[in-house]
């Protein structure tokens, strides 16, 4: 079948046609929060993950990342973002009830930390899975350290309805299956790759850091300080998405482009097949020694940074690289949001709203393949809008040529704003003409941005980011305990986590192989 190319407008026309209005309304939404567990002091928690939160292996809405103290909240996918953020606040809730006191750290870059080994990492129990889930951690502390993995974002979990994807495939005129589903998320995902500097941009909330996230790490960053203790960078909008974050040399060589569905996982499968030159000297499992799981450049899928993935829920002990070849695309994670410091929940309604609009516009634009030139123009984009992306005057780079980052997100707005208009027709309300108009004024005005209104505040109180972090971190406290249940009470919450408990045991009884077997076994399962 000849597929029909359309371009931005036409696409847009046509999704005014009463079927993708309904169909539209159809799409569904999920947030994954994280937020590191404090003491009244602001000093990082060392106690175990809460018994009345129930099992961090088994429990589907309340679980762990990286560290004991690093909890990760779960919302089911939602067909209104309202429900999202009221599932977020009972969850909030009920953790701020069951943590004996603690706060909840509200920024991104961790708080004050002595030094990397009082950063307990996450116990799952002893099932070979929940060792699996803890060596897994082990392995990314050994290799590129605890504090590092301390630091806490939003995932934003969007997929269009299976209705909306059959119009789009009778509009191009696709067969409506599985591959097709794919490739259309797979051109979405291209056109985020290339502008998603716009989120740390609007979002980025970590333009300064603790004096302890830099012990002992090597960087080329000319810091200015503030307070007691605290280094920025007079420009910049989100230093946990720079090269103090997430960062892996033999990653950046993979050149994931997101092009193909089959080349995607290819790339993925070779990562965790090929050995690591860096990473060779820990221990995976010599002589019971397990120091990583694999010697390879990436232990898992998971292991790979990207700002945004496309995801298959996953069947227990199946690869997600396996999911995505048997079932496909199910939806797409957004992997690049800052904490909310300003919203007690991390993340805000306009913030999804504008994230809805953006990841149409990202499906309405045509979308031409990735090359190893636009990979890397992408990354420099992103590279300049973390460090300085509220600097007067900055320039981007789109295929080659240099362009201002304003004249780029202006163009790209005019298109927010039609899009903005037809989600509003398709949900009966204003809300994301109003999001949009919200962003706007952050890049007609800097200082309106998270980034611009925390250092502001830093600057003119000469305060440290930890007074400002424990200051609404106990302000939140309050706001927290003043929630009222609105889908789930107490007493479902206690129920939940007396169920994880027990299906915690479960798996662990179920157990028949010995560990180094089962990872044999794991990585040596037959490939979809």
């Amino acid at each position: 079948m000849t597929v029909t190319q359309l371009n931005f407008e036409q696409r847009l026309e046509a999704l005014h046609s009463s079927t993708f209005i309904k169909s539209l309304a159809q799409s569904r939404r999920g947030v994954e929060r994280e937020a590191l567990r404090i003491e009244k002091d602001g000093a990082l928690s060392q106690k175990a993950h809460p018994e009345a939160l129930g099992s961090a292996l088994t429990h589907e809405t309340i679980t762990t990342d990286f560290s004991e103290s690093l909890l990760e909240f779960i919302t089911p996918p939602a067909l209104h973002s309202a429900t999202t953020l009221e599932q977020l606040q009972d969850i909030h809730k009920y953790v701020a009830n069951n943590i004996d006191g603690e706060l909840l750290w509200p920024m991104s870059m961790p708080c004050f930390i002595e030094d990397e080994d009082s950063i307990p990492i996450a116990n799952f129990g002893e099932s070979n899975v929940g060792k699996m889930k803890r060596v897994y951690r082990v392995g990314l502390k050994n290799r590129y350290g605890s504090m590092m993995q301390a630091i806490a974002g939003v995932h934003y979990n969007f997929s269009f309805s299976d209705s909306f994807w059959m119009h789009w495939a009778a509009l191009h005129k696709e067969a409506h299956d599985q591959e097709q589903v794919a490739r259309d998320y797979l051109s979405l995902i291209r056109n985020y790759r290339r502008t998603c500097w716009l989120i740390p941009y609007l979002f980025g909330a970590s333009p300064a850091l603790c004096s302890s996230f830099l012990n002992n790490k090597s960087h080329n960053m000319s810091f200015e300080k503030v307070g007691k203790g605290t280094f920025y960078l007079p420009h910049a909008t989100c230093l946990r998405m720079s090269d103090l974050g997430y960062t892996n040399a033999e990653q950046s060589a993979l050149q994931i482009c997101y092009n193909e569905l089959d080349n995607y996982v290819k790339l993925l499968r070779e990562a965790m097949q090929t050995p690591s030159t860096r990473f060779s000297k820990f221990s995976a499992g010599e002589d019971g020694n397990w120091q990583q799981l694999s010697h390879n450049i990436l232990q898992i899928e998971n292991e790979l940074y990207s700002p945004i993935r496309p995801k298959q829920p996953t069947l227990p002990l199946e690869k997600p690289t396996d999911a995505l070849v048997k079932r496909g695309i199910s939806y797409i994670e957004v992997r690049a949001l800052d904490l909310n410091p300003f919203s007690a929940l991390g993340v805000s309604q306009s913030q999804m709203d504008f994230l809805d609009v953006y990841l149409l516009t990202c499906l309405l634009m045509p979308s031409a393949q990735l090359t190893p030139q636009s990979i890397a123009e992408a990354r420099e984009n992103m590279d300049a809008v973390v460090l300085e992306g509220r600097k007067p005057g900055l320039s981007l780079h789109v295929d080659g040529e240099p362009v201002a980052m304003h004249d780029w997100a202006k163009s790209l707005f005019d298109k927010f704003t039609e899009v903005a208009a037809l989600l509003d027709k398709a949900n009966n309300t204003s809300r994301y003409s109003e999001a949009i108009a919200t962003q706007w004024a952050c890049f007609c005005d800097p200082a309106k941005t998270p980034s611009g209104q925390i250092l502001d505040s830093l600057l003119a109180d000469d305060a440290d980011n930890s007074a400002l972090g424990l200051l609404l971190a106990k302000e939140y406290a309050d706001t927290y305990k003043n929630f009222a249940y609105t889908h789930h009470q107490e007493n479902d919450f206690a129920d939940l986590a007396t169920a994880s408990h027990k299906a915690q045991k479960q798996v662990e009884s179920e157990d028949t192989q010995d560990f180094e077997s089962f990872i044999k076994d794991y990585y040596n399962m037959e490939q979809a």
